[in-house]
């Protein structure tokens, strides 16, 4: 008899595909073309990406921009901050609408999902602490399909009951996320059950903090800054891997309940929403193997090793350098670094934050010596919102919960342009190149 193992090896042994292949049928791997970029596949009037201009067919890279609805982001951060007002809620309004809210509008929106952040009655009791999950992002898809069952009308594809669903959906994530934190850490770290009612008055940010914390406190400038990273995640375009897996399976007419869990499935990847945890982990094994963190030479050369699979978890890779759009700058790391700077004065992570700064500036160069690349190269939002979380407390099991907090925004703008624009369920082609069998007698099997 077989065990695990043989089992193991067989499927790995028939599961390979050489690499070759791909070239020979020309199979886009990753639905990448051979230049880095995206294969087109749809439109979008959501978000749109700006990384580099490509003219002739050669890619200039140029400071990078995303656009949500035709706004730059960085006009939004921008007007709450001078305004002294949170802007999530603006975003999401701009996302799901298409438009930016007047005052009055915006007041009323944002009342609105506050009065749907609450739970269904019982739900918290029946479906989050009696069934905790050790990782939040499971329990987090697990609530959502459950939420089917306390919806009169979930299978109601008609857009303004999928409006309904989406915004009541926006509005509970943070506490979804806030229960199923605490019931973990209940039930598997056998900590004091907490937990607090939403506040209808509190902005998202605002909600999120209170919600993780036993006694509810935080500063302005620690809901200034979760508010700014909540924006600047909300949407990243239709062609990121999770997004475009709400697209995939909304093009099939399933329920918004199963669209949304399978952009959280996604966004649970270590190569997606989950790469701010592995870069969090890289930046601990820095500071524990180079003493003196303000030494160039010393950060360059554990930096080489890193690239060389030297160091840390031996993968070669740098976490939170380069993007598959963004060359020049992520504006997202950009408007998340000067923020943090505030915060890491106020924290005393001032040498920690210093030491960000020198792997920033460092970091491209490396890899360009190491690599033998003249690829253009910049820190992506990762880098910087681990960091954040840290400094305000969010433990690394809630990092890419919180991600997902703000995303769902973005999918379900996605999902609701898929029910009313798409109109073809969506489904690519695979070539098959496995070579045809005789099927063989089991009396002459061996």
């Amino acid at each position: 008899m077989e065990d695990g193992r043989d089992y193991s090896s067989r499927v790995v042994r028939n599961d390979f595909i050489d690499p070759d292949l791909y070239n020979r049928f020309n199979v886009k791997r990753g639905l990448r073309n051979a230049d880095g970029t995206g294969v087109l596949v749809g439109l979008t009037r959501i978000g749109d990406v700006h990384g580099y201009v490509l003219e002739d067919g050669k890619k200039t890279a140029v400071d990078g921009k995303l656009y949500y609805r035709g706004i730059d982001v960085e006009d939004l951060a921008a007007a709450a901050e001078r305004e002294g007002r949170f802007g999530f809620e603006e975003a999401v309004y701009l996302l799901m609408f298409g438009a930016l809210p007047g005052r009055d509008r915006l007041a009323g929106f944002s009342a609105l999902l506050g009065e749907y952040r609450a739970l269904p009655r019982n739900f918290a009791e029946d479906s989050i602490m009696k069934l905790p999950s050790r990782n939040v992002m499971n329990k987090l898809g697990r609530s959502i399909l459950t939420l089917y069952s306390y919806d009169a009308d979930p299978e109601n594809l008609a857009p303004e009951n999928v409006l309904r669903q989406c915004l009541e959906l926006i509005a509970r994530f943070p506490t979804i996320v806030a229960y199923s934190y605490m019931a973990m850490k209940h039930y598997f770290d056998h900590e004091s059950l907490i937990i607090h009612l939403p506040d209808t008055r509190r902005s998202c940010a605002e909600s999120l903090l209170a919600l993780i914390r036993p006694d509810q406190k935080f500063s302005r400038l620690e809901a200034e800054i979760l508010d700014l990273a909540l924006i600047l995640h909300a949407e990243h375009g239709g062609g990121n891997n999770s997004t475009f897996a709400v697209h995939l399976v909304s093009s099939a007419d399933t329920d918004t309940y199963a669209a949304i869990s399978a952009g959280i499935g996604s966004l649970k990847g270590f190569k997606h929403g989950g790469a701010n945890i592995k870069m969090m982990g890289m930046m601990d094994d820095i500071m524990g193997h180079v003493e003196d963190r303000e030494d160039e030479g010393a950060v360059g050369a554990y930096l080489e090793k890193i690239l060389r699979g030297e160091a840390y978890d031996g993968s070669g890779l740098i976490y939170g350098l380069g993007h598959a759009v963004y060359t020049v700058s992520d504006p997202r790391a950009r408007l998340l670094r000067d923020k943090a700077a505030r915060l890491a004065g106020e924290k005393g992570y001032t040498e920690e934050f210093n030491l960000y700064r020198l792997i920033e500036r460092l970091a491209p160069e490396v890899f360009k010596r190491i690599k033998g690349s003249d690829k253009s190269m910049c820190v992506n939002v990762d880098f910087y919102s681990g960091f954040v979380y840290k400094m305000l407390g969010i433990p690394p099991e809630l990092f890419t919960p919180v991600f997902a907090t703000s995303r769902v925004a973005g999918w379900c703008a996605h999902r609701m342009e898929e029910i009313i624009s798409g109109g073809r369920i969506i489904r690519p082609a695979y070539k098959c190149v496995q070579e045809r069998l005789p099927y063989r007698p089991m009396a002459e099997r061996g």
